[in-house]
């Protein structure tokens, strides 16, 4: 069979006149000297394979080349050609000799690049109360698939990061935040499957998603209580309990300390027959954490969450988690006053009762779990804390942890939220309290509204409104705003609601969110709304505002933007420039950039600014980037005399080579918190500046 194979293919080669090539044609032919008796010996040896002879002894010196499919035999007669050996190994030696200058080039890069923002740092943070965001099975309560229907919305703002506040099974006596179970979602706002589908459709758009954590205590409904009360078994010891006398209706608590909501912090319980505890109100009895139990069955509640898709976690009242032992008296604010009559929390000084030794070991045993859940890449899990210690800056700032012990992300920053009165020297003074006591190398935050506080416009009025959004998008940090803050909504009038409803609570006075000027604003289509909505919802609402080139809405929109594309606003450094009592101003810069910013924020009166005498490098021009009034937006103003109406922002660009930061006059003034540096001819960002 294999000699009529190959007299069939000797046949074939002698019709088509020689050998053919199939591949690869080499168009040098070989010279003289190549086809001497031995060359010519080695290519009809070569030519020979697996062909019968005969086919070739007739034939003048035919050269053999490389054709496609050739067999093992052929390929190994070319390969070791000085042609093909040496080209081949040239090429070897090039791939090894190149291989040590990669490797090398690609850690010198990594040594030099400075980290990459997270996902927390990147985005602004959008807060939903859900009850007030959007209702979508007409009972007049916001729920889950509302705020999953109003994804689009958050988007729009160029947000990535939505923080859900409490959203827990709870008796909702303080809105949410006495919880009667951990592991399940109120039927207020839908089912844990609703909960499982918001999730997932918010990672589906790229989106990250917080919520709220409340380790301090729970609802008295909590299953946790009920045992406790019992004194069943382990629960007997999971809150804080003492005895105290209880005659005739009268109790005497065991000493003086009084509940953040008022009168004694101690409440009675005739099932067990002494007293709990209760930093909140009654009804919110503390945990007590110095139960390595409870601190366990706490983590659990963290994993479990985390399990179901959470990126992490705001962790409220932290510092009221461990109280003193010895139960001694708090010292009184005002000496003289008469120890029966204290009843307010203002009244004592709460040594005994907030950030006591050991709460922030079990803050820090939070952290460790989150980073349990935080080693796959992309999926880093954030912890903010909620401390709220305003008389006390550095407490405030121990939150971050050490630069050998992280701690939280960031404790969240209320100093701009419980400003009294607005100007551009208290703001200055403001900001600059939390820059100048941050650990370095940490990263700030800033907020002007929560669910427990009035909205910003009904607290220094709606004239100040935009100004104030520039001042949280183009500060250096995170900034977190409040539903409803983008469009401007103000609090309830309290004509509107019964004064019942309207005094109980700050968060009250927060109508629902207004989407539309259809009835209830859009919140519901149905006929009742948990609270009324605002006389202005005609007006001030998502639907129009997109409509209007200098809305409220537009204006933030623009400011984000400004904010993800611009790396001196995004990363840079922050320079102090001039405030008085109605402008704050300061520059964002970024080293290697030829690009600079200037916000000149006016919190007061009509003024006019003379920049130029206070940054003698400053040219005598700039360009108004964006203004809170949009017909400035573009024009070239004189840098000597920069005009602003009462509450008016305008962004500033100009180009210089000379950064301020590293001027002698600005040392103290400058700020920088993710250090970075550009470099224009490799397009890349470096620290080493």
């Amino acid at each position: 069979m294999a000699e009529e194979e190959s007299k069939s293919f000797s046949v074939e080669l002698s019709e088509k006149g020689g050998i053919e090539n199939k591949g690869f044609v080499q168009n040098e032919a070989l010279n003289e000297k190549e086809c001497n008796a031995s060359s010519q010996e080695e290519i009809l040896e070569t030519c020979a394979v697996g062909i019968n002879s005969a086919a070739v002894q007739n034939q003048d010196c035919e050269v053999l080349k490389p054709f496609a499919g050739m067999p093992k035999e052929v390929l190994l007669k070319f390969s070791g050609q000085a042609r093909y050996r040496v080209t081949r190994e040239i090429l070897f030696w090039l791939i090894i000799a190149s291989t040590p200058v990669l490797v090398g080039a690609t850690i010198a890069i990594v040594a030099v690049s400075p980290k990459c923002l997270g996902w927390w740092q990147a985005s602004p943070i959008y807060q939903i109360y859900p009850r007030s965001f959007k209702d979508t099975n007409k009972d007049g309560n916001g729920d889950l698939k509302g705020i999953q229907e109003k994804l689009d919305h958050i988007m729009y703002l160029n947000i990535k990061t939505i923080w859900i506040t409490s959203v827990y099974k709870s008796p909702l006596k303080d809105f949410g935040y006495g919880v009667e179970d951990f592991r399940d979602v109120d039927p207020m706002f839908g089912t844990m499957r609703d909960f499982e589908n918001l999730i997932a459709a918010i990672h589906d758009k790229g989106l990250k998603v917080i919520m709220d954590l409340i380790p301090n205590h729970t609802s008295d409904k909590h299953s946790w209580f009920q045992l406790s009360r019992n004194r069943t078994g382990k629960y007997a010891d999971y809150y804080i309990w003492h005895d105290c006398a209880h005659t005739d209706g009268t109790i005497t608590p065991p000493n003086n300390w009084v509940s953040v909501y008022g009168n004694s912090s101690w409440q009675y319980d005739e099932e067990r027959k002494q007293c709990y505890f209760h930093q909140f109100g009654k009804e919110q009895p503390d945990l007590n954490f110095r139960n390595s139990a409870v601190q366990e069955e706490i983590h659990d509640i963290i994993k479990f969450w985390l399990g179901k898709g959470i990126d992490g976690f705001s962790i409220n009242a932290v510092k009221f988690l461990l109280e003193a032992t010895h139960l001694r008296n708090e010292p009184q604010v005002n000496k003289s006053q008469n120890p029966e009559s204290i009843s307010a929390y203002s009244e004592l000084y709460h040594d005994f009762t907030t950030t006591q030794v050991g709460m922030h070991d079990i803050v820090r045993s939070f952290r460790h779990t989150l980073d349990e859940f935080s080693v796959e890449p992309g999926r880093y899990r954030f912890m903010g804390t909620e401390a709220n210690n305003l008389e006390n800056i550095e407490a405030t700032m121990m939150y971050y942890g050490t630069s050998f012990i992280q701690e939280s992300d960031f404790p969240f920053n209320f100093y701009l939220i419980n400003m009294e009165n607005f100007s551009g020297n208290s703001i200055f003074e403001t900001v600059s309290l939390w820059m100048k006591n941050m650990p370095k190398g940490k990263w700030p935050n800033w907020a002007v509204g929560d669910p427990s506080t009035a909205r910003i416009t009904s607290r220094i009025g709606k004239e100040y409104t935009n100004v104030i959004n520039m001042l949280l998008l183009t500060l250096l940090g995170t900034p977190t705003i409040y539903y409803g803050e983008e469009i401007g909504m103000e609090n309830i009038a309290t004509e509107n609601v019964s004064e019942g409803l309207i005094n109980s609570n700050p968060l009250r006075k927060k109508s629902p969110m207004q989407w539309n000027g259809n009835l209830h604003a859009g919140f519901s289509e149905g006929n009742i709304s948990w609270l009324p909505v605002n006389l202005d919802y005609q007006n001030v609402n998502v639907e129009v505002q997109k409509t209007q080139p200098n809305s409220t809405l537009n204006l933030y929109r623009e400011l984000n933007l400004l904010r993800n594309n611009e790396l001196p606003i995004h990363r840079g450094w922050m320079c102090y420039i001039w405030n008085d009592s109605n402008v704050f101003v300061y520059l964002r810069e970024l080293d290697g950039l030829d690009t600079v910013f200037i916000m000149v924020l006016n919190f007061g009166q009509e003024s006019i600014t003379d920049l130029k005498a206070v940054v003698s490098e400053l040219p005598s021009e700039a360009t108004i980037r964006l203004s809170t009034n949009f017909s400035n937006t573009g024009k070239v103003v004189n840098t000597k005399t920069i005009k602003t109406e009462k509450g008016e922002g305008i962004v500033l660009e100009y180009k210089t080579r000379k950064t301020v930061h590293t001027t002698e006059a600005f040392q103290g003034k400058c700020f920088v918190a993710e250090k970075a540096c550009y470099s224009s001819a490799l397009n890349i960002l470096y620290m080493h500046c």
